[in-house]
C-alpha cells in the first residue's frame, strides 16, 4: 500500500483498478486497510476482481512484532488467526508478519519465536506460508530468527527499506553503523518475495536506495520472486502519488530485464 494524507488510494477496489491500469502483476494486500468487511461474499467477490484483472494476490499482511504481555501477544496471535481465514478465502499463498529489532532479553527472545512458530502452525493447517518482513531488524536479527523458528512454511519478505538505520527511516540516510546492503546481502537467499520501497523518485530513479545494487544482490542470490513497489509517502517528490508507482515500476522492470 502507498499513499499520503489525501489518501489517493481509499479502496480495496481503487487499489486493484490502479494495478491493472499499470498492467502490474501482483498485488498485496493488508487486512486492516481499504477492505470494506470481511464477509465471505466480499473477500470472493475481491479474489474475482484481482483474478479477471490477471493480478495474483501476493500476500495478505497482518500483524506481527511479538514482543509483549502475554495479554498482547495473545491478541496479536488471535488477529494472525483471523487474518489466515481471510488470507484462505482470498486464495493468498501467505500472510505476512513483521518482526522488530532483536530483543536484549533471551526469555523475550525465546518467546518471540514461539509466537512465530504458532503462527506458522496455525498457517500450515491451512496450507499458508507464512513470511517474515524485516521491519525493522538487523541480517544477524533475521538469520537468528530463522535459525530458530524452524518451520517449512516460514519465509523470508526482504523489505529493502524498513532496516534498522535504513534511509527510509531517518530522513533519506543511512545510519552510522549500519550497511543495509550487507543486511541485504545476508539474507536475500531466504527472500521469496521483495518489498521495494520508493521514497525519492520524481527524477526517474529511486535517489534513497540504490536499486542497481539491490538487484544486483537480489540476482546473486538467484532471486526469481515478486518485486513489489512499496511508496512510504515521504513529501519529497514533485509528482502525485500515482506517479510515483508508475515511475517505481518503469525502473524496476528495467533494471529486472
Amino acid at each position: 500500500m502507498f499513499g499520503k494524507g489525501d489518501n489517493p488510494l481509499p479502496t480495496i477496489e481503487s487499489f486493484i483498478d490502479l494495478a491493472f491500469a499499470e498492467r502490474l502483476d501482483v498485488i498485496d494486500l493488508r487486512s486492516d486497510v481499504g477492505f470494506s468487511d470481511h464477509d465471505s461474499s466480499y473477500l470472493l467477490d475481491t479474489k474475482m476482481s484481482c483474478l479477471n484483472k490477471g493480478l495474483a494476490i501476493g500476500y495478505l499482511a497482518t500483524t506481527g512484532h511479538f514482543v509483549g504481555t502475554e495479554g498482547e501477544l495473545k491478541t496479536k496471535l488471535d488477529t494472525v488467526r483471523s487474518d489466515l481465514d481471510v488470507a484462505v478465502k482470498l486464495g493468498a499463498p501467505m500472510v505476512r508478519v513483521f518482526c522488530g529489532e532483536t530483543p536484549e532479553d533471551k526469555g523475550i527472545g525465546k518467546r518471540e519465536v514461539e509466537c512465530f512458530q504458532e503462527a506458522c502452525d496455525e498457517a500450515a493447517q491451512r496450507g499458508i506460508a507464512v513470511g517474515l518482513q524485516n521491519h525493522p531488524c538487523t541480517g544477524d536479527g533475521v538469520l537468528r530468527l530463522f535459525d530458530e523458528v524452524e518451520r517449512s512454511n516460514f519465509t523470508f519478505i526482504l523489505d529493502t527499506g524498513q532496516w534498522v538505520g535504513s534511509p527510509g527511516r531517518h530522513a533519506g540516510e543511512i545510519q552510522p553503523g549500519h550497511d543495509i546492503y550487507q543486511y541485504m546481502e545476508q539474507t536475500a537467499h531466504l527472500a521469496s518475495h521483495v518489498r521495494a520501497k520508493f521514497y525519492k523518485i520524481d527524477s526517474g530513479a529511486e535517489e534513497w536506495l540504490d536499486y542497481p545494487r539491490i538487484v544486483d544482490i537480489l540476482g546473486a542470490a538467484d532471486f526469481n520472486g515478486t518485486l513489489s513497489v512499496v511508496f512510504e509517502g515521504k513529501d519529497v517528490n514533485d509528482c502525485d502519488d500515482h506517479e510515483v508507482l508508475r515511475l517505481a515500476a518503469k525502473q524496476l522492470r528495467a533494471l529486472a530485464s
